[in-house]
């Protein structure tokens, strides 16, 4: 079954505006600059019965392999399941769950719900865009950290919250929200040494 290949608008990465819906956490973090082989599409739609109800499905298997869902996955994700693509791409851009552009290995998750709000939020936001230079929704060039953006993470009373790769970082600060983040590339600048003295060996 053929289908068409409208352009489809651009992904969710570009927004510059934080999006009250919650992003489930990625356990792939090294997805930034990477290509999914379209075997491995392939692979996944094979386990799955190529009906309409399968989609959501689907596009988390493929969100779980790749990280992000590529536009040519779309493409074939539409064909197995005998969908329209503009619906393919209508479910994985209204779900906070997908994303349509490659995320960072690191994701920076701060919560700008009321509590948090009144107790700082504000200043953790513009101090981790401004440190890493972004707008939310957006990833470092060198692929290492994406900044999102929720309404409320359930923790409202240890609120400012920032969430890093899944973990809570409660009654935030500044100053500690710079030093985490200089944790993590520090973390990730030896493990780059130790690959590259393993090579040199």
């Amino acid at each position: 079954m053929s289908v068409e290949q409208p352009t489809l608008p651009g992904g969710k990465g570009a927004k510059a505006s934080c999006d009250s819906r919650p992003r489930l956490t990625a356990e792939r973090r090294n997805t930034h600059q990477r290509t999914m082989p379209m075997d491995a599409v392939l692979q996944i739609l094979e386990r799955r019965e190529p009906a309409p109800h399968q989609l959501i499905e689907v596009l988390l298997d493929i969100q779980d392999e790749c990280g992000h869902i590529p536009q040519a996955a779309m493409i074939l994700v539409a064909e197995h399941l005998k969908l329209p693509l503009i619906e393919v791409f209508r479910v994985a851009s209204f779900y906070k769950a997908f994303a349509l552009t490659p995320r960072g290995r690191h994701i920076i998750t701060v919560c700008v719900g009321t509590a948090c709000h009144v107790r700082g939020s504000p200043r953790m936001l513009d101090e981790v865009l401004g440190f890493l230079g972004l707008e939310p929704g957006q990833t470092t060039e060198d692929g290492l950290f994406t900044v999102e953006c929720v309404n409320c993470l359930g923790c409202c009373a240890l609120g400012p919250v920032i969430v890093l790769d899944g973990e809570y970082h409660d009654h935030m600060t500044p100053a500690k929200l710079r030093k985490l983040i200089q944790s993590v590339r520090e973390a990730e600048k030896e493990v780059l040494t130790h690959a590259e003295a393993g090579v040199r060996c």
